[in-house]
């Protein structure tokens, strides 16, 4: 009889496991909201800040700032966004500041969240712009030194790391370059960094070479 009820709790032990195993997990969104980003040397400017939360199965697992990028339809990436703690050694009350942060990406199905690696993002200057499973964006190292990058998710280097000149490292965020522009055909993605000039890169495969007309406007970025 002992026996007997033993086995029977391991195959209902088991029963649950298998069911809570096959249990869907559902990734949703929360409402938008608006957060302060103090900005500037001494974070005089206030700038808006719309975040959200991105839930899965109900439980909150991070906030989220932006749109999302479908890299396929059951993979997207999107931009956290970071509560940190302000408060001073000696201080007594928290202070609490908003202010985005990297890239992660989703996978609907599982709903497992890895980080995006993307060499020399800068959280305040860089603005990364997707195109298919690439992200261009300005990267900034060392505070000294701006780079246009192309970074394909799954490699480990980027597709291309082209030093644009010195960075300007102004008080105001994404002010280092203007958004990069993708095109389609042919597949090239083009840089303008703050007052310097266009350059743009034809991608083809994981090969890439630098466009010979930088300014050709005819190809229109793909929405």
């Amino acid at each position: 009889m002992k026996r007997a009820c033993f086995i029977l709790g391991l195959v209902l032990a088991a029963t649950m496991l298998a069911m809570a195993a096959a249990k869907p997990k559902v990734v949703n969104f929360g409402r938008w909201m608006t957060v302060k980003w103090l900005v500037g040397l001494q974070e005089e400017t206030t700038l808006e800040l719309k975040i959200r939360p991105l839930m899965v199965n109900g439980e909150v697992k991070f906030f989220s700032t932006g749109e999302i990028h479908d890299v396929t339809p059951q993979v997207f990436v999107v931009r956290e966004a970071h509560r940190l703690n302000d408060m001073l050694p000696g201080e007594n009350t928290a202070k609490w500041k908003w202010q985005p942060g990297n890239w992660v990406m989703v996978n609907k199905a599982t709903a497992r969240i890895t980080k995006v690696n993307l060499p020399e993002f800068d959280s305040f200057y860089s603005e990364a712009v997707w195109f298919r499973d690439f992200a261009a964006y300005c990267g900034v190292a060392d505070n000294e030194k701006l780079y246009a990058m192309v970074v394909q998710v799954g490699r480990r280097k980027p597709i291309v790391k082209k030093l644009l000149g010195g960075a300007k490292i102004g008080d105001l965020p994404y002010s280092e370059c203007a958004r990069p522009q993708w095109m389609r055909q042919p597949m090239r993605v083009v840089f303008q960094p703050s007052g310097g000039e266009k350059i743009s890169f034809n991608v083809r495969g994981q090969t890439v070479e630098i466009a010979s007309d930088s300014g050709d406007e005819a190809e229109e970025p793909p929405n």
